[in-house]
């Protein structure tokens, strides 16, 4: 790899590298009356509701930078925050990045990372307005807080489907996890080797899916477009079918999804078949999408099927019906939360 300038962080100090991370942020929303500088930001919302999300992403747990370049690691970091707002039918508007660093990082590597959410921001229209830095003894820990707003009448929770209640989510599924198994596998042959070329080619769709995931504001704008304010709604960051049954679980339903319906990508297809891994489990389980699940009255059915990239992919039910999958010889198999859970002893490793 070329080499590169590296300025130790103690030369900075820490309130040197803030300035050096943060120095030109321009200020994009009319909400941030205060960014970066003071002992706190200053917003203003007036009559809009306030959303308020954060992620907190662990070296070794939520990502490996054995594979994961610095400056994605930044863009996906702020983008997976944005899409919480989004699942709530919201805008976000602000950001707060928080640091946890070890020695062997640099400021230039730092500079990366930010370069990432710097361009998160520029894209989605959001404004980086404080946070935090420290010393770590446990390599990188990135916290995130996004801040957003939504019109009172049209902020969308996980509680209010209903039964006969249309069940729809947005481009397709299972691409991330395996993009994330193909880095797996990858990152095990190279094995430390000097001379070694990843296996890549074809598979750019999926590795995008995995390291420069977007988060559905296209989405969000279109169903405002056609006055579309769905029941409920969430993204698709730890599985379709964990999402599902929280929105069942919370909403007090069943449903009924088809796996004829679910949509998947040509080559998350390739792929599952290169591992021997069942698709529709990856799909339903996978996580990391960030797609738009969310439910609509069954009135609606015209409107959101005319709408680019969506997909009406089942239906809730009286809750007494439990939640199921519908396959493609008619047999019904009970979904069940699988998806990505960092806590748990047997969780597969997963990205942020």
């Amino acid at each position: 790899m070329e080499e590169k300038k590296r300025t130790e962080i103690a030369a900075l100090g820490e309130f040197g590298l803030i300035d050096r991370l943060t120095e030109n942020l321009p200020l994009k929303n009319a909400s941030t009356l205060k960014g970066v500088g003071d002992d706190a930001a200053i917003l203003d919302y007036k009559e809009k509701r306030v959303l308020v999300t954060t992620d907190l992403l662990l070296e070794g747990i939520h990502f490996d930078l054995t594979y994961v370049p610095l400056k994605h690691l930044g863009y996906k970091s702020a983008v997976v925050n944005f899409s919480d707002i989004y699942a709530m039918n919201g805008q976000p508007r602000q950001i707060t990045v928080s640091l946890g660093i070890s020695k062997r990082f640099s400021v230039e590597d730092l500079e990366e990372l930010y370069a990432g959410i710097r361009l998160a921001c520029d894209i989605y229209g959001v404004d980086l307005v404080g946070g935090d830095t420290s010393a770590s003894m446990t390599g990188l820990t990135i916290s995130i807080t996004c801040i957003g707003e939504g019109d009172a009448d049209k902020t969308v929770c996980r509680n209010g489907t209903k039964e006969n209640d249309l069940i729809c989510v947005s481009g397709d599924l299972g691409a991330a996890y395996m993009g994330l198994q193909l880095l797996e596998r990858e990152k095990a042959v190279f094995a430390g080797e000097k001379d070694f070329t990843p296996a890549f080619e074809g598979r750019e769709y999926l590795l995008e899916r995995q390291l420069k995931p977007e988060a559905r504001k296209d989405i969000v704008a279109e169903l405002a477009k056609r006055d579309i304010v769905p029941t409920a709604m969430m993204d698709v960051s730890d599985g379709l079918s964990s999402e599902l049954l929280h929105i069942c679980r919370q909403s007090g339903t069943g449903c009924r999804i088809y796996e004829e319906r679910i949509p998947i990508d040509y080559q998350t297809a390739m792929m599952a078949e290169e591992f021997n891994m069942n698709l529709v489990t990856a799909a339903l389980n996978g996580g990391e999408d960030y797609e738009l699940l969310f439910t609509v009255p069954l009135t609606r059915h015209d409107d959101v099927a005319a709408m680019p990239g969506i997909h009406i992919i089942g239906h809730i039910t009286a809750p007494s019906l439990g939640c199921c999958m519908i396959t493609r010889d008619n047999a019904e198999i009970t979904l069940r939360a699988q998806g990505w859970n960092s806590l748990a002893e047997d969780s597969p490793k997963a990205e942020c």
